[in-house]
């Protein structure tokens, strides 16, 4: 059980599929100085979220084994900042390859494989190698004690196993849902993981390809604004007051490049992603100046 609870990262001979997008740039001259410096890598790590930095100091680490080893190393699942802000710190270094999987294409929570170009670049755009990630159903019957994400959580997480080793979580009402997992974990939940509620269930392994993963509904949306204020655009783009939007930020409830927005009055710009509890996803397009210098914003819409 010790080893199920380890929050270590560690090497295992798979690899993973590239990241899409919201992976941003950042000067890794930066890091090499501080490395020729003496700094440690976290404290290099300054622009990266203080809630992040250990986090991508680690994925630095196991860059840098993978490198000298000459092996395909994976972290365990990470969160969309994490997975962001490692690409991003990684980006510059042609030694090292780093491509993140979670298992479908439009899965939030992924592992990062890392390797040497050698290895990685001919398997990067090769589906049938991506198996660094296995998927499990769980079967029941939840018609009379209705389950969501959180209890198939607890479930999981209740047999011993730390969130690190668990990605998405695809809840599929009255059925049961289907779970991304470390493959050397499907083991371990087919014989563990019997109860959701009070719902007794049945695990087994399915390939990647019987996700039931509902294609995501995208919806483009243009605004012309005074401004590129987050509060503006995220008003424009899930139609709702910019009153609301203001309250939603002060509550915590949405989120700029998967980070939580502090203020109203960040500015955003082409390229960035704007999720909101409840609502969905928006990403900017496109900002185009016009004439009477105002701002037309093309938004793409997720729901």
């Amino acid at each position: 059980m010790r080893a199920l609870a380890s929050k270590s990262l560690h090497s295992v001979q798979r690899v993973c599929h590239p990241l899409t997008s919201h992976a941003r740039r950042c000067q890794c001259s930066t890091l090499i100085a501080a490395a020729v410096k003496g700094q440690s890598a976290e404290a290099a790590l300054s622009w990266v979220d203080p809630a992040n930095r250990r986090d991508v100091a680690r994925v630095l680490e196991i860059a840098e084994r993978a490198a000298q080893r000459w092996d395909v190393v994976w972290t365990d699942f990470l969160p969309p900042p994490i997975v962001a802000d490692s690409m991003a710190a990684l980006t510059g270094r042609t030694d090292v390859v780093c491509l993140p999987w979670g298992g479908y294409a439009q899965a939030e929570r992924c592992r990062l494989a890392l390797g040497r170009e050698e290895l990685m670049e001919p398997l990067r755009n090769d589906p049938t190698q991506l198996d660094g990630v296995a998927a499990l159903q769980v079967k029941g019957n939840f018609m009379f004690d209705p389950a969501k994400h959180p209890d198939f959580l607890g479930a999981i997480l209740g047999t011993g196993v730390v969130r690190e080793k668990v990605g998405d979580i695809l809840v599929q009402g009255e059925t049961g849902a289907q779970i991304l997992v470390d493959p050397e974990l499907v083991e371990h939940f087919e014989m563990s993981l019997t109860q959701v509620r009070t719902v007794p269930v049945e695990v087994r392994r399915i390939p990647l390809a019987d996700l039931s993963v509902r294609p995501p509904r995208q919806e483009e949306v243009s605004s012309v604004e005074a401004s590129l204020r987050v509060d503006a655009i995220a008003s424009a783009g899930f139609r709702i007051s910019r009153t609301k939007m203001g309250e939603l930020i002060k509550s915590g409830d949405v989120r700029l490049n998967w980070r939580p927005v502090a203020k109203t009055s960040v500015e955003v710009r082409a390229g960035d992603v704007i999720s909101c509890s409840g609502k969905g996803r928006l990403e900017v397009k496109a900002v185009e100046t016009t004439r009477k210098e105002k701002f037309l914003v093309t938004l793409l819409r997720y729901v």
